[in-house]
């Protein structure tokens, strides 16, 4: 498999490998941004949603119900979600944030640094988005990949994606709509981006306590995947077997490093 930007993969033996190499207990999903609605209509079984959600929700049912969901702005009962996806401007109205003053921020000052804080993908003329579960193929290629994984699991993908060509992870967090620091700044950098999922993500998308989550465009998942083989190749595997907190180390450590 490549790491080449618009090299075809083989979706559903990449979600294999992950399983495999960390025993992923939640559905990857693929996410994608469409230009028209008959575009998106035209994806395989496509569902819409029959109420008004957050895109947490939208999330959850790709993730935890293996369905192919499509939405637009008009479905979300914020506009929050929608400029994060780069569906709507980030206009002044959105960057006051004042539906989120004394609620999660002290002051409209506060609430206004917060909207500026966040990542969001580039505004265009996006009529909805996508997220379908990444083996089914339904979108080839997504243009974002999300992955839930506990804290162990999630280290062992980072180890993964350095092993060659080292690159240094920056995780950040502006707590509440934590959307941001994942599937938002993965596509506005386009690069693998690590969250804490935030409260909306835990309470509506059904994330549970223990799972952060990854966001990367597809082109890095050979390099995990590949970084993961080699790992396990040197005896790094997941899950990771405590030592022992009062044993000798050096044994342990020898059979690494000699």
């Amino acid at each position: 498999m490549s790491d080449t930007p618009g090299a075809r993969l083989d979706w559903a033996r990449i979600v294999e490998d992950l399983t495999r190499l960390v025993r992923l207990r939640t559905t990857p999903v693929g996410l994608s941004r469409m230009a028209t609605r008959e575009q998106m209509d035209a994806v395989p079984k496509l569902r819409r949603p029959e109420g008004i959600h957050t895109f947490d929700q939208v999330v959850g049912m790709a993730a935890r119900l293996g369905w192919t969901v499509g939405a637009t702005a008009d479905d979300f009962v914020q506009r929050q979600c929608s400029a994060v996806l780069g569906l709507v401007p980030r206009d002044e109205e959105w960057l006051a944030g004042r539906d989120f003053a004394g609620v999660w921020f002290a002051t409209i000052e506060d609430s206004a640094a917060h909207q500026r804080s966040m990542h969001t993908a580039p505004y265009a003329a996006h009529a909805g988005v996508v997220v379908s579960p990444l083996a089914s193929g339904r979108l080839d290629p997504p243009d974002v990949v999300l992955i839930y994984a506990t804290p162990g699991q999630m280290v062992l993908l980072i180890n993964g994606l350095q092993w060659s060509g080292y690159r240094r992870v920056e995780m950040s967090s502006v707590g509440e709509s934590a959307c941001a620091d994942s599937w938002g700044r993965a596509l506005a950098l386009d690069e693998p981006s690590v969250s804490i999922p935030c409260y909306a993500e835990r309470r509506y998308g059904g994330v549970a306590d223990d799972e952060l989550l990854m966001a990367t465009p597809p082109r890095f998942l050979p390099r995990i995947i590949a970084g993961l083989e080699a790992l396990s190749r040197n005896g790094l595997r997941y899950p990771i077997p405590p030592y022992g907190i009062q044993a000798d180390a050096r044994a342990g450590l020898g059979h690494s490093y000699g």
